[in-house]
């Protein structure tokens, strides 16, 4: 039997000790940092900066070399590529037995603010350089044959020690010298996905960059909806995941906090029913609100449409599977629901809908005005100047979210009030890594940011300045994406 090895990965608690830097979180000024790039070697970065418009400077960031090669990782019988060390263990044996040599990993997944350490292990085969891919390959293709499912792996991806390199696009936005204005855009319509490039143009913007997180687990001509709330010029088009992580743009003010929405049907007679969502598709017995800019008809699924005006009168009452009117909303009901519009919403008399959002950092309710936007975070990075990672409130407290290194678009608030929007990519090995969550905190710090969350990433990752996309994106073509934060003009 082949002898067995463990390589124990450090921890990344540990691993950033030595890369962590001065905070410069108290400038009072947006301008780019002079010291050293505070991930990897901390050597200094090389950087070109553009005059976008007045108050608006984007900056080209590089730094680091590509020192990390490939390997293969083995598949744990949930599929995943780490698991218990019982688990893994098992593998290293079957590996073993089809004649090839193993190595137990462990991984030690940091503590975030909101979730503890995890520890789990992974089974690797072999190590080759950056032009060695095909070698990997086919080690993946014998185990194959002896019946063991694996992958290539690049060992940047891993979140542990590295030498980068890493490619970033930073647009830095002076808050005493910006005239323009921040706004919110979902596109054409809330279930259509569009590419940040095509938003950015129909809405003139200066600069753009992808927002928030959209469903992929809905039917295909429903997925540009938000996960989470959305709020564009006043409206509300995506209720709230409580407590998540927002951006709310005013004007050319932009505030990071967490927001919680309620919407409240309530019918002539007094009635009172929660609307469990907006803008989605609707559950079994659940209360749905559409409004115009939906894009697609509202579900057929046997419950009962109200169709109301702007005032809430009750203009018809309608099987559902219809489109939602300029000038109209729609409630849909299914199941207990449905009975309930039966019962309190007839043809000619009224329904309200009574919408409140609440800042939960302030407990002050958040006015729908029309110069209002509000654009979900997928985690909170840093706040209060400090880094603090709110994967597991945000619903991203996995190993691969918090340990693994992604494409990443990020943005920060700094102590003037100025905003900080910046892409890193990644999974482009030898060319740029990404970030993990504990890396796009100490990133954003170095830039001064007091406030920072994470928007999405991966390739939905985007920046466009002046109707030119600068970043990368890993898919190697830009993804349509859910919505955007659009910086205009005026």
């Amino acid at each position: 039997m082949s002898r067995r090895t463990l390589a124990v990965g450090l921890s990344m608690a540990a691993a950033l000790t030595a890369t962590a830097v001065p905070a410069s979180a108290d400038q009072l000024s947006v301008n780019f940092p002079s010291g050293r790039f505070p991930l990897g070697a901390r050597e200094a970065p090389t950087k070109t900066q553009t005059s976008v418009a007045q108050g608006i400077d984007l900056y080209d960031v590089k730094a680091g070399n590509a020192t990390d090669g490939y390997t293969v990782s083995v598949l744990m019988p949930s599929g995943r590529d780490y698991g218990m060390r019982s688990t893994a263990e098992a593998k290293v044996a079957e590996v073993e037995a089809a004649g090839e040599t193993a190595t137990l990993q462990e991984f030690v997944r940091p503590a975030v603010a909101d979730a503890p350490v995890q520890v789990v292990y992974m089974v690797r085969v072999g190590t080759w350089s950056l032009k060695e891919k095909d070698k990997a390959a086919e080690t993946v293709k014998k185990l194959k044959d002896a019946g063991i499912k694996s992958k290539v792996d690049y060992l940047g991806d891993d979140g542990l020690k590295t030498s980068g390199p890493w490619d970033a696009k930073v647009v830095m936005i002076d808050a005493r010298t910006f005239r323009g204005s921040y706004a919110a855009t979902l596109g054409t319509s809330v279930a259509k996905r569009e590419t940040v490039s095509a938003m950015a143009k129909d809405k003139n913007a200066v600069v753009a960059v992808n927002g928030g997180f959209f469903n992929i687990h809905t039917a295909k001509n429903l997925r540009g909806e938000p996960v989470g709330l959305s709020v564009v010029g006043g409206k509300l088009l995506s209720d709230a995941v409580p407590g998540r992580s927002a951006v709310v743009l005013k004007g050319r003010t932009a505030h990071i906090t967490e927001i919680t929405s309620t919407v409240t049907a309530i019918s002539q007679d007094g009635g009172r029913l929660v609307v469990n969502g907006v803008n989605r598709a609707a559950a079994t017995d659940e209360l749905v609100l559409y409004t115009e800019e939906y894009g697609a008809k509202t579900p057929a699924d046997g419950g009962s449409d109200v169709v109301l005006d702007a005032n809430g009168k009750i203009t018809a009452v309608r099987a559902p599977g219809a489109a939602i009117a300029a000038g109209t909303r729609v409630l849909h009901g299914s199941g207990t629901a449905a009975d309930w519009l039966s019962e309190h919403a007839q043809e000619g008399g009224t329904v309200q809908v009574d919408t409140k959002l609440q800042d939960l950092r302030t407990r002050k309710s958040i006015k729908l005005t029309p110069d209002l936007s509000i654009i979900a975070g997928s985690v909170g990075l840093v706040r209060n100047g400090n880094v603090k990672i709110t994967a597991k409130r945000d619903g991203q407290d996995s190993v691969n979210m918090i340990l693994r290194r992604h494409p990443r678009t990020l943005l920060g608030t700094t102590k003037n009030g100025s905003l900080i929007l910046a892409t890193i990519d990644g999974r482009q090995p030898g060319v740029t890594i990404g970030a993990n969550f504990t890396e796009a905190a100490q990133f954003m710090r170095w830039l001064g940011a007091t406030q920072a969350i994470n928007l999405d990433g991966g390739g939905s990752s985007a920046m466009v300045v002046n109707n030119k996309l600068v970043n990368r994106p890993s898919d190697g073509v830009e993804r349509g994406v859910g919505d955007a934060l659009v910086v205009l003009p005026k």
